[in-house]
């Protein structure tokens, strides 16, 4: 590409002739991929690409200053939990039936007056008569949630809907001094599966620009998560199951055996798979892809479940989000860049990867560490 000669007086040595953007120079070619704009910045004149290294090196200080950013927003985060964390314990209060409502508590500004003005008394006994409702809490909280959540609902099995009838809150508590990170404390009701009153999920972040590729930082990552021991009673882990089935070699040949496999349930949560201490080590595809999607998991509970948990329990919660997909599903019609810009609003994940580790295609908001 030929440019005149930079600006600010003097003479050009010949290395230099090509390189001005001048009224008589052609106007830039538009690039339509970031390929092809690649592949122009590769072929600019050297001197043209010093500084284009120059605004680079400024572009990785800034990132940085935005790294220091973020984790000022993240200790601002912190703070205003324990501001939030007295109205849970009243909203757990009042869902398990530990606590009834005033009707001062209960008068709630944007509520419908006419679903409020209903008879009050609705249960009906075996005469046909009218009487009081003796209904603690609100059944089934939880639960509920977990079935009308698209997300959660993908990683509930069969058996697992009684159980979850038993939990009765959900905690959120951030790590304190210098780490970063959060726990998820799940709280049952004694059960008939398992003795353990809680189950806690801890996801660890980081808020450093990873050094192989720093300008893809945009905050905080989940990049690792640990679940618990659950102490199942005698035959009743949901997350093994018994299946027959013919042995096709060796002498048993024919047989029928019996053999335990792996059962799909949520408590599987509470047993994510394992990371290599080595951070270069090489993590298996199947990992990094369960990873993902546990963190994606982890994040969606601590960032919209736990803090907004009524509303998505009336599913107002829900209907927002299908309002959101419907505009951008028109947005799609119009531009192919909808999808880009759905995956830019989901949380920044990342599943610590290998040196030979490939990123997964179906979670594209998921970056590899």
């Amino acid at each position: 590409m030929t440019m005149d000669v930079a600006r600010g007086g003097g003479s050009s040595s010949s290395e230099e002739e090509g390189e001005g953007a001048g009224a008589g120079a052609p106007p830039f070619p538009r690039a339509t991929t970031a390929e092809e704009a690649g592949a122009r910045a590769a072929g600019l004149p050297y001197r043209v690409r010093r500084r284009v290294k120059a605004l680079k090196k400024l572009q990785l200080e800034a990132t940085d200053i935005e790294a220091k950013f973020y984790e000022e927003v993240y200790a601002l985060e912190r703070k205003y939990h324990l501001q939030h964390a007295p109205l849970y314990t009243r909203r757990a209060a009042i869902t398990d039936g530990q606590h009834e409502p005033s009707e001062e508590e209960a008068t709630f500004a944007l509520a419908d007056t006419d679903s409020e003005d209903e008879d009050k008394i609705t249960e009906v006994n075996d005469e046909g008569e009218k009487v009081e409702e003796d209904v603690k809490g609100i059944a089934s909280f939880w639960l509920t949630i977990f079935q009308t959540e698209e997300l959660l609902v993908e990683i509930i099995g069969e058996e697992d809907e009684p159980i979850l009838e038993q939990l009765w809150d959900i905690g959120l508590q951030f790590d304190q001094g210098d780490s970063m990170g959060f726990t998820l404390s799940f709280k049952f009701h004694p059960n008939e599966h398992f003795t353990d009153p809680v189950l806690t999920k801890h996801y660890t972040m980081k808020c450093i620009p990873d050094k192989e590729d720093p300008f893809g930082f945009e905050g905080p990552e989940i990049f690792k998560c640990e679940g618990c021991k659950i102490n199942w009673k005698e035959g009743k882990n949901v997350t093994r199951k018994l299946i027959k089935k013919k042995v096709k070699k060796g002498k048993d040949k024919g047989k029928t055996v019996t053999k335990e496999v792996k059962n799909d349930s949520f408590f599987n949560f509470f047993s994510p798979p394992a990371l290599p201490e080595d951070p270069e080590a090489e993590v298996d595809e199947e990992v990094q892809m369960l990873l993902q999607h546990d963190f994606q998991i982890g994040h969606y509970l601590r960032e919209r479940v736990v803090p907004r948990a009524v509303l998505f329990f009336t599913g107002e919660e829900q209907e927002e989000d299908e309002e959101e997909e419907e505009e951008e599903d028109d947005m799609d019609e119009e531009d192919d860049e909808g999808s880009e810009e759905e995956a830019a609003e989901r949380p920044k994940l990342k599943a610590r990867k290998g040196k030979s580790g490939g990123e997964a295609a179906e979670n594209p908001e998921c970056k590899q560490q």
